[in-house]
């Protein structure tokens, strides 16, 4: 995973996040971005912004999958 900058619309939602939702995203942060912010390399609302736009890049990308699924089983059924 390549580290990109944020958004600057990702950066104002992460800062309007409340502490606990933050904490929440920070649980879910893996690889090269949680060695990052544990190597001090980026800030953590920084972080917390990657973190919303890859999770809603992953989502994007897991309804065009399933959007693909669901067609295919549509056309079995018929």
């Amino acid at each position: 995973m390549k580290i990109k900058s944020a958004s600057p619309e990702y950066l104002e939602r992460a800062a309007s996040l409340s502490r606990e939702d933050a904490e929440r995203l920070f649980s879910r942060m893996r690889g090269k971005l949680a060695r990052r912010i544990e190597n001090e390399k980026i800030e953590s609302l920084d972080a917390v912004a990657l973190q919303l736009q890859l999770e809603d890049e992953e989502l994007n990308e897991w309804r065009e999958r399933w959007e693909e699924l669901s067609q295919r089983e549509a056309k079995r059924g018929k």
